[in-house]
């Protein structure tokens, strides 16, 4: 009987593990998503990834709406040219993601070329079985 009871609980670990890394997987696919998107200023990418409800703050301390986020991505008056990130790291309690890197980046902002270097935390919502950006915050890497 106990080696039974063992085996069920081991079981049911392995399937939360497995669902929480199929999870993760699916979060990471999603941050590729808005990476591409955000290097290609693509409107239906953009509009595809975030949440209605997004917030989007830069390093700068300006914070926009899912239409302003849109707008100056696909203006070009925000160019993201080169994207790299480093030391991702993907935490998902249900329906919400939490996902931090290190991103380095070439842009032109305003016509103005500059690099980049931040530290990003992106907050996704699971809505209608899709990853979409909720919330991000950028601070300047000390």
């Amino acid at each position: 009987m106990k080696q039974w009871i063992w085996i069920v609980c081991f079981s049911a670990i392995s399937l939360f593990a497995t669902a929480q890394t199929k999870e993760t997987q699916h979060v990471e696919k999603a941050v590729a998503f808005l990476l591409k998107a955000l290097e290609s200023g693509e409107r239906d990418a953009l509009e595809q990834i975030a949440s209605a409800d997004l917030s989007y703050g830069h390093s700068s301390g300006l914070i926009e709406n899912k239409k302003e986020f849109i707008e100056a991505l696909v203006s070009k008056t925000s160019d993201f040219v080169k994207i790299a990130v480093a030391n991702q790291t993907v935490s998902v309690t249900g329906n919400i993601a939490i996902v931090r890197h290190r991103l380095d980046a070439n842009v032109i902002d305003k016509g103005t070329p500059k690099d980049l270097r931040l530290n990003i935390l992106l907050i996704f919502r699971k809505e209608t079985g899709e990853w979409k950006l909720l919330a991000r915050h950028a601070s300047r890497v000390i």
